[in-house]
């Protein structure tokens, strides 16, 4: 690492950085920034802006929906060689408040600090991942209303979820017994 008298501290290759955004403006700001890297001419500085997201089935009113979910809403993460103008290309652009950092013990100025190989890695691979998560808007106990099948219009409780299966488990009373019925989460909706 070497040092020079400036704001920031020149590190050697390029390194993951956390900045943050105001929220909900992530990919406004990921567009705005590859737009500055271009009229700037920083390419070979800074590398790659990128929204962590990942899959995630959502069941919602009987219906299944597929959307992309960020992974940490107000953050991007920026691949760039750390010096003056690209902490400055990166600062300040519309929508960024700025980078993780913490302060120098020396002058109380926040250095932008880059993330470990390690931390990276898993971000990246969770990105990359084929797995989509399922999301039901379902609870334990809930009281649900069968929607389809030879138990429609029964009423009854969620007794189990299993995600991984798209499937549920409902109580409902059936000839004065609570009987376990299970469905495809499609197959109930919400009280």
């Amino acid at each position: 690492m070497t040092t020079r008298n400036s704001e920031v501290e020149e590190i050697q290759g390029p390194r993951w950085y956390i900045v943050h955004t105001y929220s909900g403006q992530e990919d406004v700001v990921e567009k705005n920034l590859n737009l500055r890297i271009q009229s700037l001419d920083m390419q070979d500085r800074i590398i790659q802006v990128l929204v962590p997201t990942e899959e995630e089935v959502v069941f919602k009113d009987g219906k299944r929906r597929s959307e992309r979910k960020k992974l940490f809403p107000g953050y991007i993460l920026v691949q760039m060689d750390m010096d003056d103008e690209s902490w400055y290309a990166v600062r300040n652009t519309p929508g960024v408040t700025g980078f993780v950092s913490s302060e120098d013990e020396s002058d109380k100025r926040p250095k932008p600090v880059p993330l470990e190989d390690k931390q990276i890695e898993d971000i990246l691979k969770q990105v990359d991942s084929d797995a989509t998560r399922i999301k039901i808007g379902l609870e334990m106990g809930e009281t649900v209303r069968i929607t389809e099948g030879p138990f429609v219009d029964f009423i009854g409780a969620v007794n189990d979820i299993d995600e991984g299966k798209g499937k549920v488990r409902v109580l409902v009373s059936f000839f004065g017994r609570e009987t376990p019925v299970e469905l495809d989460f499609l197959q109930v909706e919400r009280i």
